[in-house]
């Protein structure tokens, strides 16, 4: 199976894999949430090869389900499930460290040979190629400081991937509870890949 939780916002709802960060989607109801992560499968999958594993899930199982708010309606995968709570063994943190490195090694790819202006919506919005970047970055400096990763704003070529290295470093290491930051790893793990993913798979879109 695919383990999955729900976030039941008041308008729309995320889907999320536990077992595979960053492979969340949403929707406006639960079941289409979870056809929506489904239909992602093979997109995802890119990412799991590029790590060196085997991705073939199973049929979605939803073991949880927590309240969301206007934030997820909003587009973001907020609360933290108390599954996320649970022990997280130093193998298990390695293999998702090795999905997230994937996730940011194809994110640089892909925005590498985008052009800068891209597709824009229904609506005439969204950001060009640049300003996803640089919001992506901005938002990992943040992300990191909810687990004690601290840097400064980047300066010299290397300060960002420097910045990776060490979130790596940290989420990669073995954990038990209670929680001494703001985000558990597990949770950290999916957030931050998740982010990374969603606008890889949005410069794809709309390149």
């Amino acid at each position: 199976m695919t383990r999955v939780y729900l976030e039941i916002g008041p308008k729309k709802v995320f889907a999320c894999s536990l077992d595979w960060p960053g492979w969340c989607r949403i929707d406006k109801g639960e079941e289409a949430a979870i056809d929506r992560l489904v239909d992602y499968a093979p997109r995802y999958r890119v990412i799991a090869e590029r790590a060196g594993l085997e991705f073939a899930p199973g049929e979605p199982e939803v073991v949880t389900r927590v309240r969301g708010s206007q934030t997820t309606d909003f587009g973001v995968p907020y609360e933290v499930p108390d599954l996320d709570l649970e022990p997280l063994s130093g193998a298990e943190a390695e293999r998702s460290v090795a999905l997230l490195r994937a996730a940011w090694e194809l994110f640089d790819e892909t925005a590498g040979v985008a052009p800068e202006e891209l597709r824009k919506g229904p609506r005439g919005g969204g950001r060009d190629r640049t300003k996803i970047v640089d919001h992506v970055t901005d938002a990992e400096r943040a992300f990191a400081r909810m687990v004690g990763v601290r840097h400064r704003p980047y300066k010299a070529p290397g300060d960002r991937d420097a910045m990776r290295a060490e979130l790596a470093e940290v989420l990669s290491r073995p954990w038990e509870p209670p929680a001494t930051t703001k985000w558990p790893p597990r949770y950290a793990l999916r957030r931050i890949a998740w982010h990374v993913i969603d606008h890889l798979w949005e410069i794809e879109d709309r390149r």
